[in-house]
C-alpha cells in the first residue's frame, strides 16, 4: 500500500508539532539513535534518539523495527542484545543473540532500518552459547570481527572471536580475553527506565525517516482496526445514496477462470474424524503421546479404545505386526465370553436407521477355539443397533470383511468386537465405514462435508496444506508416497497441529475427490525445509533437508508428476494403474514451498527443486511461496526469487481484520503484468473475537470483487482454513463447522459460493458514480462484472458495505434486450449476523434499470447478454 498525498501532509504535520514540543528544529543536523531491545526480547529492534544523549525520544512506544524469525512461536521468536553497526559501504546490519540456549547467532542487514533483508542463523562449533555480541572492522585485515560472552550451567564467562568479509562464511571461533572485549554497550533511560544498547550518532534525516515510517504502521493499522460496529458514529448523518453505474463494453480483459478454489489442511480434524469417513479412532494403535507434544496424557496406542477390566486385559504388541509402517497391533486376552475390545470413534460413532456399514479388521487367533468375531453396535444403554459376524479366525494374520446394517439412528454409538469364546486375540487395523460415502467411494469421504465443498464449485484443491505439507521438522515433511496404496501399507504421522494422521485420506484420494468434482489437482510439496515455527528440533525452520538427500528428494517429486500424469508403462503410473485409475489425473500445477522464511537455506533447495521440475516437465505450472505475510522480509525476498528464477506463480497468504480488505482493494492494481501471477493461497477477514459474520463476509466479498478486476494477474484464491470440527478447533476463523452429523457453513462460506458459483473468464469495467463523494463512502460500494462463455451469462456483482440502502441506476449499454428476466441472489445482515443465507429471486431488466442495493448486502445479478 502506497502513502498518498493525505498521508504525507498528516505525517509532516505531525513532524512539524513533534519537534516543537521536543523545542528542536525542523532539521537539527546530527543526532544520536540508540538501538536496544525490551520485553525480554520480545519486542524485536526498538530505536530512540536524542540531542545530547540526556534526554532521550522513543521512536513509537518500543515499535518494532525488526523482529527475530528464529524458532517456534511462543518461548521463541526473540531478539536479545542487538549491536547495530553500518559498514564500510553504509550499509547497516544488527547482529543478535538468539537465546542462551544455543550456539547459533542472527543476523540481517537493512539499507534504511526500517526494510530488512532475509535473517540467517550461523551455526558456531566448540561454543556453548553466543550471548552479548559486539562487531568492529579490522581495517588491517579488511575483515569484520565479531565477538561474543559464552556461558553455561553456572560456569564462568569466555569470550570468543571469529572474522567475516561477507556475513555469509564465517572462521573457526577461537577464544579471546574478556578484558579485549570493548563492551561498547550503554545504559539509557527512556521514559523513566532503563535499557542497554547501542548508540550511534546519525543524520537527522535517518531519524526522520524512521519516525516517518513508525507513523505510517501506525496510519496503517488505524485502518486495519476500521470496524463495521463504529459505523453508526462514522456514518451517523449518512443518507441513502444514489448511484449510476455504467458498463464499459469497449473495455474487457481476459481474466483467470480459476479465480475460487479450496485450500484443504488437516487441520481442526478435517480429515480423520471430518472429511474420511472413517469412523472408528485409532484403528491402527499408532497414537502416540509425542503426537500432542505429551500435552494429552491421553493419547497413546490404546486412545479411544476401552475394555472391562473385569473381563478381559488389553496389551499393544509390535514384534510380528501385519506391516512395519503399522507396527503396533492389539492383543486382547477375554477371560468372560461375551465381552470384547470396545471404540467410541471420534465423540461418539454417528449411525443411521436402515443404513449398511462396512466392517473390515486384521485378526489373529492365538487359541483354536476362537473362530469368529462378533461386530456390534451398540447405542449409549447398550442396545444392540447393528451387528454382524465375522467367521474362520485363523491363527496368522488375516483379513476379514462385513456388513453391518443399522436399525437406529443413533449419534453417539459404539462398536464392539467381541470373539466366540474366552481367549487370545490380535487385532488391527479395524475400520468401519459408512457405505453411503461421497459418491459411494470406498475408502471415500463423508457424504454432507464432501457435498458441501463440492457445491462451492471450486476450480482448483490445495493438498495437503499449509503447514501440514512441511510438517514440524524435517521428519514430519508430508511424504505422498506414504499416503498410497493399502491402508496397512500407508505411514501414519503425527501433524503438526499436535494430532493424529492416519493418511487415509491420501494422495490417491484426493486426487480421485478433484476428478469427482471437476477441481484441477493443487499438491504442494515441501521446499525441503520444514515449518518456520517447527517446535522439533528446537528452533524452528533453520535447517532443511541434507543436500546429500535432495536428489532423493527431488526424485520424489518428479515422481509425484509421473504418478499423476503418467502413462501405465511408466513406473509410477503403472502404480497408479494398479491403484485403480489407469487414465492419468492429468496434473497442471504444484505448489513448492508454503509460508517460507526466505532463507540462504530455503533459496537454495527451492531453486533446485524448481530447476528439476522445469527442465523435466516444462508443462508444470511450479508455483512458488512469498512467505506468510503480504508485506516484509519474507513477502519482499520470497518475490525477489520468483523474478530472479521466473517462477510462473508465487503464493501470497494473509489473514487481517475486515478494515484492511476495505482500505486496499487496490493492492493488485499496480502489480507488473510481466512477472509472475498471483495465487492468494490463504486468507481470510477476522474480528477480533475470531467468528465469521456479515462483516467478515462482506469485507472479503468487497475485495474478492477487487481481486475480479485484478483477474489477469490473480490467477488462483483459496480462503483458508476450509474445515473445523466442534470441539478440535485449533484455529478460527473456518470456512465450513461441523460435528458428526451436521455441517454449518458460515456466512463467509456463502460468498465463496456465490463467487464460485458465477465466476466467468471476461472481465468487462464499469463505472460508478456516487451521489456522495466522500472517500470512506465510495470505497464501501464495489461492482464487478464478468461473462460466462459457456453459457453466455451476464454476472454483475454489486456489493454495499455501508449502513444505507444504495439506489443504483443501472446502464448496461445495450448488451441486453428490454424486458429480460435475471436472476438475482442477495446475501445481506447485520455486521455481527453470522446465520444468513442467500436469498434468490427473479427480477426484469433491461438496458437502463433501477436496483436498490440493501445496506450491508452483496448482490449478484445474472442475465444473458446479446
Amino acid at each position: 500500500m502506497k502513502l498518498n498525498q493525505l498521508i504525507l501532509i498528516v505525517l509532516c504535520v505531525f513532524q512539524i508539532k513533534f519537534l516543537k514540543a521536543t523545542n528542536l528544529t525542523i532539521n537539527p543536523g546530527q543526532v544520536y539513535l540508540f538501538a536496544y531491545a525490551s520485553n525480554d526480547g520480545k519486542s524485536g529492534l526498538n530505536f530512540a534518539w536524542s540531542i545530547d544523549e540526556i534526554t532521550w525520544h522513543s521512536i513509537g512506544d518500543n515499535h518494532t523495527f525488526l523482529a527475530s524469525d528464529f524458532g517456534s512461536w511462543g518461548s521463541q521468536k526473540r531478539m536479545y542484545s542487538p549491536y547495530l553497526f553500518q559498514d564500510k559501504e553504509g550499509l547497516w546490519h544488527c547482529i543478535w543473540s538468539l537465546n542462551e540456549e544455543v550456539n547459533m547467532f542472527a543476523h540481517a542487514a537493512s539499507s534504511n532500518l526500517y526494510e530488512w533483508k532475509r535473517q540467517s542463523y550461523p551455526q558456531i562449533d566448540d561454543t556453548n552459547n553466543f550471548l552479548e555480541p559486539e562487531v568492529f572492522f579490522d581495517s588491517t585485515k579488511n575483515n569484520y570481527v565479531i565477538s561474543w560472552i559464552s556461558k553455561s550451567n553456572g560456569s564462568e564467562k569466555e569470550a570468543f572471536k571469529m572474522t567475516t568479509t561477507n556475513f555469509k562464511s564465517y572462521s573457526k571461533a577461537e577464544k579471546m580475553l574478556l578484558s579485549n572485549r570493548k563492551n561498547e554497550r550503554k545504559d539509557v533511560v527512556i521514559n523513566g527506565k532503563k535499557y542497554q544498547g547501542i548508540i550511534h550518532k546519525v543524520t537527522w534525516d535517518l531519524v526522520d525517516k524512521l519516525i516517518k515510517n513508525e507513523q505510517w504502521v501506525k496510519f496503517h493499522n488505524s485502518e486495519r482496526d476500521e470496524n463495521l460496529n463504529d459505523d453508526p458514529v462514522r456514518f451517523s448523518n449518512l443518507k441513502p445514496i444514489e448511484a449510476n453505474i455504467t458498463l464499459l463494453p469497449e473495455h474487457t480483459k481476459s481474466i483467470s477462470d480459476l479465480l475460487i478454489g479450496v485450500f484443504f489442511e488437516d487441520i481442526n480434524y478435517a480429515a480423520d474424524g471430518g472429511l474420511y469417513a472413517e469412523l472408528i479412532q485409532n484403528r491402527d494403535f499408532e497414537y502416540k503421546l509425542s503426537d500432542t507434544k505429551n500435552r494429552d496424557t491421553t493419547w497413546t496406542s490404546t486412545k479411544a479404545w476401552y475394555i472391562n477390566p473385569e473381563a478381559m486385559t488389553i496389551v499393544i504388541n509390535n514384534d510380528t505386526p501385519i506391516h512395519k509402517n503399522n507396527p503396533n497391533y492389539a492383543v486382547i486376552d477375554v477371560k468372560k465370553a461375551g465381552y470384547g475390545l470396545i471404540n467410541k470413534g471420534f465423540d461418539g460413532i454417528p449411525i443411521k436407521k436402515d443404513e449398511a456399514y462396512n466392517i473390515s479388521l486384521f485378526a489373529k487367533s492365538y487359541n483354536k477355539e476362537i473362530k469368529h468375531l462378533n461386530i456390534q453396535l451398540k447405542d449409549e444403554n447398550g442396545t444392540i443397533i447393528g451387528q454382524t459376524l465375522l467367521k474362520n479366525i485363523g491363527n496368522t494374520w488375516g483379513k476379514y470383511k462385513g456388513v453391518i446394517k443399522a436399525t437406529q439412528t443413533v449419534n453417539n454409538a459404539i462398536i464392539e468386537i467381541a470373539p466366540n469364546t474366552t481367549g487370545k486375540l490380535a487385532l488391527d487395523m479395524i475400520s468401519l465405514f459408512p457405505q453411503k460415502t461421497y459418491k459411494n467411494r470406498p475408502n471415500g469421504l463423508r457424504k454432507d462435508l464432501a457435498e458441501t465443498i463440492a457445491n462451492l464449485k471450486p476450480k482448483f484443491v490445495r493438498f495437503p496444506g499449509g503447514c501440514v505439507a512441511h510438517g514440524d521438522g524435517i521428519d514430519n515433511i508430508y511424504k505422498w508416497k506414504n499416503t498410497i496404496g493399502n491402508l496397512e501399507e500407508r505411514l501414519p504421522q503425527p501433524n503438526i497441529w499436535r494430532y493424529h494422521q492416519t493418511v487415509g485420506l491420501g494422495y490417491f484420494e484426493y486426487f480421485q475427490f478433484c476428478e469427482d468434482i471437476n477441481a484441477e489437482p493443487l499438491p504442494v510439496i515441501a521446499a525441503g525445509v520444514p515449518c518456520q515455527n517447527s517446535s522439533t528440533g528446537g528452533h524452528g525452520q533453520q535447517c532443511g533437508v541434507s543436500m546429500d538427500d535432495m536428489d532423493s528428494y527431488i526424485q520424489d517429486i518428479l515422481d509425484l508428476i509421473e504418478w499423476a500424469n503418467g502413462g501405465v508403462n511408466t513406473k509410477w503410473g503403472n502404480i497408479r494403474a494398479k491403484l485403480g485409475h489407469p487414465k492419468p489425473f492429468n496434473l497442471k500445477y504444484i505448489g513448492i514451498g508454503n509460508e517460507d522464511l526466505i532463507t540462504d537455506v530455503f533459496e537454495e533447495r527451492f531453486t533446485m527443486i524448481f530447476n528439476a521440475i522445469k527442465e523435466k516437465y516444462p508443462e508444470i505450472t511450479v508455483i512458488g511461496t512469498v512467505g506468510p505475510f503480504y508485506m516484509g522480509t519474507d513477502y519482499e525476498e520470497g518475490w525477489d526469487v520468483a523474478t530472479k528464477l521466473k517462477v510462473p506463480m508465487v503464493d501470497e497468504h494473509y489473514y487481517q481484520p475486515p478494515g484492511w480488505f476495505i482500505n486496499n482493494q487496490d493492492f493488485y492494481d499496480s502489480y507488473d503484468r510481466s512477472k509472475s501471477k498471483v495465487y492468494l493461497g490463504e486468507y481470510a477477514a477476522h474480528v477480533p473475537n475470531r467468528r465469521m459474520n456479515i462483516q467478515t463476509a462482506l469485507a472479503e466479498a468487497l475485495y474478492l470483487a477487487s481481486v475480479e478486476r485484478n483477474g489477469d494477474v490473480v490467477s488462483m484464491t483459496s480462503f483458508a482454513p476450509l474445515l473445523a470440527k466442534h470441539g478440535h478447533t485449533q484455529w478460527n476463523p473456518d470456512l465450513i463447522y461441523f460435528n458428526n452429523t451436521e455441517v454449518f457453513p458460515t456466512v463467509d462460506y456463502y460468498v465463496q459460493q456465490l463467487y464460485g458459483n458465477n465466476y466467468g473468464e471476461t472481465y468487462m469495467s464499469s463505472d460508478i458514480k456516487l451521489s456522495n463523494q466522500d472517500a470512506k463512502v465510495k470505497q464501501r460500494i464495489a461492482s464487478s462484472v464478468v461473462k460466462d462463455s459457456k453459457t453466455g451469462d451476464l454476472i454483475l456483482k454489486l456489493v454495499n458495505v455501508l449502513p444505507v440502502e444504495v439506489n443504483s441506476n443501472i446502464n448496461l449499454n445495450n448488451i441486453v434486450a428490454n424486458g429480460l428476466d435475471a436472476t438475482l441472489t442477495v446475501l445481506q445482515g447485520q455486521p455481527n449476523d453470522e446465520h444468513q443465507k442467500p436469498v434468490t429471486s427473479t427480477i426484469k431488466v433491461s438496458n437502463a434499470f433501477n436496483y436498490k442495493m440493501p445496506a450491508y448486502s452483496f448482490s449478484i445479478i445474472r442475465f444473458k447478454s446479446n
